[in-house]
């Protein structure tokens, strides 16, 4: 699929939305990419799901892990196609661990999915406690990257939609300057 038809569908879901937001990462911008709208839509999450897939099918995958919550419909559906096992990451007392049981065997070749990426900074986390399992990570995936591709995580990474949206620190941020209300919607915000 062509990004053009990637963003139609986004805006179709009003999985795009412009105003004021702050952003996971603390950050501020004037457009939020909620991926929750695709995802509660079975076919279009399995169809951007495959059309990722489709770029790794020279991969060994083993395993497909995604933080919560934002990864967890993500890397089910990611699993089912490639009929493999998925788990998620969550946060506990602050930091991002596995738990309910779940193990990364040692060696298995892992692939780490998220919905939006601003920062990578919750990719960071999964990558790190996969490590620290004893995986290996072989590819990531992602259903949008907010940097346009900027993000380097020095493993091979796939994008659905990437496109460069500008974010500011909020003591920088022209929206503020111009007193226009900030909502922090999402996961961990408003809903």
């Amino acid at each position: 699929m062509k990004q053009e038809e990637i963003l139609s569908i986004l805006k179709e879901k009003q999985a795009v939305l412009e105003g004021h937001f702050i952003l996971t990462s603390g950050k501020h911008a004037d457009t939020y990419i909620q991926c929750a709208r695709i995802l509660q839509d079975p076919k279009i999450t399995s169809l951007f799901v495959s059309e990722l897939l489709k770029e790794m099918k020279d991969l060994e995958i083993d395993l497909v892990i995604g933080p919560a919550t934002g990864g967890i419909i993500i890397a089910y559906e990611a699993a089912r196609q490639l009929g493999v096992n998925a788990i998620f990451t969550e946060r506990e007392n602050g930091k991002m661990t596995l738990r309910r049981g779940f193990k990364i065997p040692k060696e298995a070749s892992v692939l780490v999915v998220e919905d939006v990426v601003t920062t990578g900074g919750s990719v960071r986390e999964v990558l790190e406690v996969v490590n620290k399992q004893g995986g290996k990570v072989v590819a990531i995936g992602l259903f949008a990257d907010r940097t346009g591709g900027k993000i380097d995580f020095k493993i091979p990474t796939y994008r659905i939609f990437s496109k460069e949206i500008q974010s500011y620190e909020p003591e920088n941020c022209p929206l503020c300057k111009k007193d226009i209300l900030a909502i922090k919607p999402g996961s961990r915000g408003l809903k």
